[in-house]
């Protein structure tokens, strides 16, 4: 009986196992099917069409002046030959920064009538002595510094006007290394620092020249500037403290990126856009571009073992519709040209 009744549990396990293995063979043969239909199945497929631009787009360009630190010199033989600056190579570097703001938007965009250019100068034009090291090896004193790219500045500007057909606008606001303090101050901060004056001397030689450039030189840290009826709050971020870190310059960024915030609203500025320098990065972030540098890597970065990053400097489009429609950073440096 024992030997019977193990005989047909085994019977009905096998049946089990049977069927279950027919019904995987049934659900297979229902996917092959399946596969084997979506296959071969006939396709119909609507064409898509793309409708040609209409044209009536406008906008306005948008290059940042961002820490160009002239007179400053880098020698490459301390960095690694990842850099080098000095009079000569700036002069290389600003006329090819005004060749690329003329001609990236021109040869490479079409379908936008471009109304203009604004011109945001964000400090630390000139690199200062703030510091004993740079009185020692600058170029030039900073005031003899001052006249002598006072001609070049002037030659510049005048050269985005003929290709801009007379709409520039230069909106400045000063740096730290300009400053006359030994220490940074916040009040009379602007005219305390040479970028004030310098700017303000520019202004009024290009309207002696009767030129239409128009220089806006704010008296304040911080400076308002409305595109399409938004805001640019450009600053040159050296309040911003911090950015050696692994996160690099992206906390300090953002708080500081939420107080200007917070500040703005309680003066009714809105901001849509924060516009600033000072880390020697290019940053194309929401709400926020950080415009890089001119002169590239230097020593100050080698020591502190910052990741390298070649001189350019931020340039964009903007429309009544975007806040930012093309980003293209104008990419300065060029060993071959340079000579190093």
């Amino acid at each position: 009986m024992e030997q019977e009744s193990w005989a047909r549990r085994a019977e009905r396990e096998l049946r089990r196992d049977l069927e279950a293995r027919d019904t995987e063979v049934k659900e297979l043969k229902a996917l092959l099917g399946f596969y084997d239909s979506a296959r071969t199945e006939a396709i119909r497929v609507k064409p898509w069409t793309v409708k040609p631009s209409q044209g009536g787009h406008v906008g306005i360009v948008v290059a940042q002046m961002a820490d160009w630190h002239l007179d400053e010199v880098v020698k490459p033989e301390e960095v690694f030959f990842l850099n080098a600056y000095n009079r000569a190579i700036a002069k290389i570097r600003m006329q090819r920064w005004v060749e690329k703001v003329v001609t990236l938007p021109r040869d490479y965009v079409s379908g936008i009538h471009i109304e203009g250019l604004k011109v945001l100068a964000t400090g630390d034009l000139f690199t200062g002595d703030i510091h004993a090291e740079l009185k020692e090896s600058n170029e030039d004193k900073l005031l003899s510094s001052m006249l002598y790219w006072m001609d070049p500045i002037i030659s510049a500007l005048e050269a985005l006007e003929r290709e801009y057909a007379g709409e520039v606008e230069v909106d400045c606001v000063v740096g730290n290394h300009g400053r006359t303090t030994i220490k940074p101050v916040f009040k009379g901060r602007a005219h305390s620092n040479v970028e004030w004056l310098f700017w303000s001397v520019v202004r009024d030689r290009l309207a002696d020249r009767g030129s239409k450039v128009v220089v806006n030189v704010s008296d304040s840290m911080d400076l308002n500037v409305p595109i399409y009826g938004r805001n640019h709050l450009i600053t040159h971020g050296d309040q911003f403290h911090g950015g050696t870190g692994i996160s690099g310059a992206y906390a300090p960024l953002s708080l500081g990126q939420h107080r200007k915030g917070v500040r703005q609203q309680a003066a009714d500025m809105d901001m849509s856009l924060m516009v600033m320098g000072h880390f020697h990065q290019f940053l194309d972030l929401p709400g926020v571009i950080m415009g890089g540098s001119m002169k590239g890597y230097d020593e100050y970065a080698f020591g502190l073992n910052l990741r390298p990053e070649e001189a350019r400097q931020a340039l964009w489009i903007t429309t009544p519709e975007r806040l930012k429609v093309m980003t293209m950073p104008v990419e300065l440096q060029r060993r071959d040209r340079e000579g190093w």
